[in-house]
């Protein structure tokens, strides 16, 4: 008796169609990994009330862009590492230069809603000098004057301009408003674990990468 062998397809076809499947699948895996925790990084921003927009500064990349390639990977960052990474860490913030650090009011920025906020940059956006005042106990003060704050937490000035360019106050006597508190540090609570969704989702990704191998070969 005589037996007569033969693959078909060659085991050379079978490799290749393999290989491919496992190209596709370890692109995928990676690719939808990322996404899962570039969304995950969001939702932790956001859930921390640091807002959207840093939020959407969360980006991911898979590598290579274009095409498969069984080393796939794929890149999680931010676009303001360290804003998200004091957050993230907890860090000790201490002024660059001279002695203190100007900590905005939440009045401060009912005239200014957008953007960096320092004394300067409010003097210049809303004509009003700011004044020192130093306390005993407690954090000293940078204060507008000739200004009051409303039942609403708005800012409102005492001082009226006439016609003629004279001013004058519509209360007696000076009034003042505190805008800015001046420490010498300030240390940010840890409020991100950005770490613990990264673990969680590497540990995903041999079974994510496997399931689109096993989808792959029974369609």
């Amino acid at each position: 008796m005589m037996l007569d062998l033969k693959v078909v397809p060659d085991l050379a076809t079978l490799m290749a169609e393999e290989i491919e499947a496992a190209e596709r699948a370890v692109t995928t895996g990676v690719s939808e990994v990322g996404v899962r925790l570039k969304g995950n990084w969001r939702a932790q921003v956001v859930g921390a009330d640091l807002g959207p927009r840093l939020g959407n500064t969360i980006r991911s990349e898979r590598y290579p862009k274009q095409g498969t390639s069984i080393r796939a990977a794929a890149l999680v960052w931010s676009k303001a590492p360290v804003i998200v990474g004091a957050h993230d860490q907890g860090a000790l913030i201490r002024p660059r230069s001279g002695l203190w650090l100007a900590v905005p009011l939440p009045v401060a920025r009912e005239r200014i809603r957008r953007g960096p906020l320092t004394p300067a940059i409010w003097e210049r956006r809303t004509g009003t000098s700011l004044r020192m005042v130093r306390r005993r106990y407690g954090p000293s003060l940078l204060v507008a004057d000739n200004v009051r704050i409303s039942k609403s937490g708005r800012i409102r000035s005492n001082v009226t301009r006439r016609k003629d360019g004279t001013t004058y106050s519509r209360l007696a006597g000076r009034s003042s408003a505190p805008i800015f508190l001046l420490v010498p540090q300030v240390r940010l609570p840890k409020r991100l674990d950005l770490d613990r969704d990264a673990r969680a989702t590497e540990a995903s990704l041999p079974g994510t990468i496997v399931s689109y191998w096993v989808d792959g070969r029974l369609t």
